[in-house]
């Protein structure tokens, strides 16, 4: 199991993410490329709020692809176009992640994205032991 959390010995996280991930050796290692605001069909979502939703619902739907789940992120960043889209994205991160869901986390702020009309774009990374391992390890603690 991924250990995702702060040390006390730094200032806590600005918002709703931790300051670190510690992988375990024989877990699988996953990177998402940057997600944006597209539905399945290809369609670009509408606004920011939308937008956010779909580039995040994408990081899960890969994350399910290949066997994964939301709790095995340990890292996320995301690019924003707009500085005032802040809250919004972040209130969108924690109603599709959830609130237990707080891997690492960097977000910037840019000018554009590879597409003038995306307003966000997410990337990933996920970590997970193999099954037996995994039980392995819960068995012993």
């Amino acid at each position: 199991m991924n250990r995702i959390w702060n040390p006390g010995t730094v200032a806590p996280p600005f918002a709703a993410y931790s300051l670190c991930s510690q992988i375990p050796g024989n877990s699988t290692l996953l990177t998402i490329a940057g997600q944006v605001g597209a539905m399945p069909d290809g369609t670009l979502a509408k606004g920011i709020e939308a937008q956010c939703e779909w580039a995040l619902k994408n990081v899960l739907e890969v994350l399910q692809a290949n066997g994964m789940q939301a709790q095995d992120l340990v890292k996320l960043r995301a690019y924003l176009t707009d500085r005032d889209q802040l809250a919004t994205y972040r209130r969108v991160r924690q109603t599709v992640l959830g609130d237990h869901v707080v891997p690492p986390s960097t977000l910037v702020i840019v000018s554009g994205l590879a597409d003038p009309a995306w307003l966000v774009e997410v990337e990933a990374y996920a970590a997970r032991l193999p099954p037996d391992v995994f039980e392995a390890r819960r068995g012993a603690k």
